[in-house]
């Protein structure tokens, strides 16, 4: 069973992969043809391509086992191997680390971050941020809603709001860190080496506090991370698109 599971792990990754090549290849080869300056704004951005179509693909993936509940054996499986390798110290560490991915810490963050972009006239940034975490509180709720996933009841008893899928916390973690992450990069461009580690960092951690603390499913935060990592990456792209205005062609391969 166990050779069998590992097997059809190895085919998913091996498909999944193909998914984002071909797509990233389909893309590239349209806009070489297409010509249209938006396309080519697009396919001269590879990295953020490959990122997106990365998360959508593996997003979607995890949102499909999840509702055919395919996950749930390896779900508990990996929970009960956190929970056997944790200590008690730890799990008071991940306590506190959790709050960082509240509501009551993000709403006010992103408010006062919002109105500090605006008023340093830096709107398209103040957008980005604002645009990042609506959209990630509307997923959660709109996504919490349709697949209405019972939390584990393995060992924690607390009572948390809504259903388990996605996670919460990380999801408005990952679209908060990431956001804050290109806002930083393109404000002051030298901080791109620690940016996106540090907001990579916090993504993980509050992420896997909610796994120490028993109270989501571990595909309830794979998707959260994709999705909250999706949303800005979207975002800030349909930004530069916006405002491209040049019609001059530019290399996919390069």
């Amino acid at each position: 069973m166990q050779s069998i599971a590992n097997s059809a792990f190895i085919l998913d990754s091996v498909k999944l992969t193909l998914y984002v090549v071909c797509a990233y290849l389909a893309l590239g080869a349209y806009a070489r043809h297409a010509q249209t300056p938006w396309l080519l704004a697009v396919a001269s951005r590879r990295l953020a391509v490959l990122a997106l179509l990365a998360l959508l693909v593996v997003g979607v993936k995890v949102f499909e086992d999840v509702v055919s509940r395919e996950s749930g054996p390896i779900d508990t499986a990996i929970l009960w191997f956190i929970r056997d390798n944790t200590s008690p110290a730890m799990v008071g560490f991940f306590t506190v680390v959790t709050l960082s991915g509240a509501g009551k810490f993000l709403v006010p963050a992103s408010a006062v971050l919002s109105i500090w972009l605006f008023i340093a006239r830096r709107q398209r940034e103040g957008v980005l941020l604002a645009a990042s975490m609506v959209s990630a509180w509307l997923m959660t709720y709109a996504l919490k809603a349709l697949v209405d996933r019972a939390r584990p009841e393995l060992w924690s008893d607390a009572w948390y709001w809504g259903s388990s899928f996605p996670s919460g916390h990380t999801l408005s973690t990952a679209a908060f860190a990431t956001a804050s992450a290109l806002i930083a990069w393109r404000i002051w461009p030298c901080s791109r080496y620690a940016a996106l580690p540090l907001a990579l960092l916090w993504i993980c951690l509050v992420g896997l506090s909610r796994l120490v603390l028993g109270v989501h499913w571990p595909s309830d935060v794979l998707a959260a991370v994709c999705l909250g990592a999706f949303l800005p990456l979207a975002i800030s792209l349909g930004l530069d698109i916006y405002r491209h205005r040049s019609g001059n062609q530019m290399d996919w391969t390069t």
